[in-house]
């Protein structure tokens, strides 16, 4: 499992390039950014270079003002697939593994089958696309207190969807925050989900804030990861409390967990 940190939430108020060279000065080998689509992220090529960082995922352009993506819903297909090229030439460009197709909210009058067909027929489009670059897609389940209405908010929904659709190209994003928010026990969600996992992400709840590993139930999710030979990225995708450097303290077990697995399961997964 290799940590990631999320620069869209981390090191908040500074410049992406002074973001880059704190995550790389804190340890980080990889970073993920929501949306890198303003004028500033045209230097993320060369800031990836210089600080040898690792973007290791973006997300599809969310649409319009306070939109959550467009990939589920109906009348917008001409809209989705714009905005997927963009993601798709951003990905390709900074040597990105993987995009987050974000669905959006199905609107209360619509549909919510009709909103999965959309979504089935993009995704059909898009996954291989992104195939023939190496790029996986991912579909995360954003939780509905935070995020109501999203097409979907449980993990095996997600799942339903990328089986539905049948491309190899398609995974599932596991956030633990979303997870635990819904009250779902992350340890058994790890166990359900396992085999179609590709990215994972963490932060605490209820407040998105860094999480806390005294939390037996968060730990026992992590620490079942790590068994399984999951060594793909773990984004930190979190609002720092404080200054995010002294925050990081948190991840001082989960550092050594990760170096104790390494040292007893050589050449396991990267996912």
């Amino acid at each position: 499992m290799k940590p990631a940190a999320n620069l869209s939430l981390l090191y908040p108020g500074l410049p992406l390039a002074e973001r880059c060279a704190r995550a790389a000065a804190d340890g980080f080998s990889g970073i993920e950014i929501l949306f890198p689509y303003a004028a500033e992220h045209r230097e993320l090529p060369a800031l990836l270079r210089a600080h040898g960082l690792a973007l290791t995922l973006i997300n599809t352009p969310p649409g319009h003002a306070g939109e959550r993506g467009l990939a589920a819903l109906p009348g917008r297909e001409h809209d989705f697939r714009a905005a997927f090229a963009q993601a798709l030439d951003v990905a390709v460009a900074c040597g990105c593994p993987s995009i987050h197709t974000m669905a959006g909210q199905v609107a209360a009058s619509a549909s919510r089958e009709a909103a999965l067909a959309v979504l089935a027929d993009n995704l059909r489009w898009a996954a291989p696309q992104a195939a023939s670059q190496g790029i996986v897609l991912t579909l995360e389940a954003l939780n509905r207190i935070d995020m109501p209405g999203y097409a979907y908010w449980l993990p095996s929904q997600a799942i339903e969807m990328i089986e539905r659709v049948g491309h190899p190209a398609l995974r599932l994003q596991f956030d633990l925050f979303h997870t635990m928010r819904e009250g779902l026990d992350p340890l058994a969600a790890v166990h359900a989900c396992r085999p179609h996992i590709h990215h994972v992400q963490i932060a605490g709840a209820p407040k998105r804030d860094e999480p806390d590993l005294s939390d037996p139930a968060l730990a026992a999710a992590l620490q079942a990861l790590l068994d399984s030979g999951y060594r793909g990225w773990l984004g930190y995708e979190y609002h720092p409390r404080g200054d995010t450097r002294e925050g990081l303290a948190w991840q001082a077990p989960l550092r050594r967990w990760i170096a104790q697995r390494a040292a007893r399961q050589p050449g396991c997964s990267d996912d």
